[in-house]
């Protein structure tokens, strides 16, 4: 960005740009000014001298997932899943990185040492947040003359999972339901809720009171992970879940207070007990959708209560049972 003083009949450009120093150069009119700053401005490689102070050569990318996570998580709808995520870069050795002195080597540890621990989709996610962080401090925080290019662009990354089909199989959700005996009494509400209404985890752990209408049947999502507000009709066993829970609370207030993290933990402990192995939370808003087109929705009724703004994602969700199929085409034969 340039500026102009104009002082004893001489003009004084000043540039300002992130990565470099402030410089400033005097011309005897505003038109010499002027086409100078325009040249630095588009060529600052030629005319400004890259300035790495000190402090800036001991910056660590840990201190930049520390400032991200203090400046930029706070603003987002995600912002539990995310530090979530931070937490995972800060434990790893990248931490200690300075971000001087990061190379694409290092990504590629820790993308192969994630790939032990979790699926390829996860870190695909874990990459992506780090190389948006990366990407902050070097365009926003005035780092761009330490690290030139993310590295994070330079490696390969694991190839992109087929979209999950689990369901759940027969007798699986009753055994679930057996073994949510986390202490949170919430835990088992929460997972009966996302079985009948299809919901996202965060819709349901951020819903709040103001936001239930019982006598009208449905809650209303004022922000969505689409960023559409949506209304999401209630069946009778939610609207009998919702009608049981005390009610002598602040409008405000949670209906499910039960933190992210600690929904995970019971998640993990209930799938263990019950000896469940592959189903994550999310496939419980599969089974509901699922289940939406089995009881003779049509894809736009569906859409309208899960929030699907692409029809076409709706066609992995409709995994209707072979033999259900074959009974409804021997039922036709009759």
């Amino acid at each position: 960005m340039a500026s102009f003083i104009k002082r004893k009949g001489r003009w004084t450009a000043r540039v300002r740009k992130t990565g470099y120093p402030e410089t400033t150069q005097t011309f005897p009119n505003k038109a010499s000014a002027l086409q100078w700053s325009q040249r630095v401005e588009c060529e600052p490689e030629k005319f400004l001298t890259v300035q790495v102070t000190a402090d800036h050569q001991l910056v660590t990318l840990g201190d930049i997932i520390r400032r991200y996570g203090d400046e930029v998580t706070p603003t987002k709808k995600g912002r539990d899943k995310e530090r979530y995520r931070l937490r995972v870069l800060q434990r790893s050795h990248l931490s200690g990185v300075s971000l001087s002195e990061l190379k694409p080597h290092h990504i590629t540890r820790f993308r192969e040492d994630r790939l032990k621990e979790v699926s390829a989709g996860t870190v695909l996610k874990d990459l992506g947040l780090l190389s948006a962080v990366i990407n902050t401090g070097t365009t926003e925080w005035g780092l761009g003359n330490v690290l030139r290019t993310n590295p994070v662009s330079l490696i390969s990354k694991p190839k992109t999972p087929r979209p999950r089909d689990r369901r759940l199989e027969a007798g699986e959700l009753e055994k679930l339901l057996s073994a949510c005996t986390s202490p949170n009494p919430w835990f088992r509400l929460v997972v009966l809720f996302a079985i009948e209404t299809g919901m996202r985890r965060g819709e349901i752990l951020s819903l709040t009171w103001e936001n239930v209408h019982l006598g009208k049947r449905y809650v209303h999502l004022p922000e969505t992970k689409n960023g559409d507000s949506r209304d999401v009709p209630l069946s009778p066993q939610a609207l009998e879940l919702l009608g049981e829970l005390p009610r002598n609370i602040r409008s405000d207030q949670l209906v499910f207070p039960l933190h992210f993290e600690a929904l995970k933990s019971a998640w993990r402990r209930a799938c263990t007990r019950a000896s469940i192995t592959n189903l994550r939370f999310h496939d419980l808003r599969h089974e509901a959708t699922s289940g939406f087109f089995e009881k003779g929705l049509n894809v736009m009724e569906v859409a309208a209560i899960t929030g699907h703004k692409d029809l076409r994602m709706l066609q992995r969700y409709t995994h209707l049972r072979a033999e259900d199929l074959a009974r409804k085409l021997g039922a036709r034969a009759v």
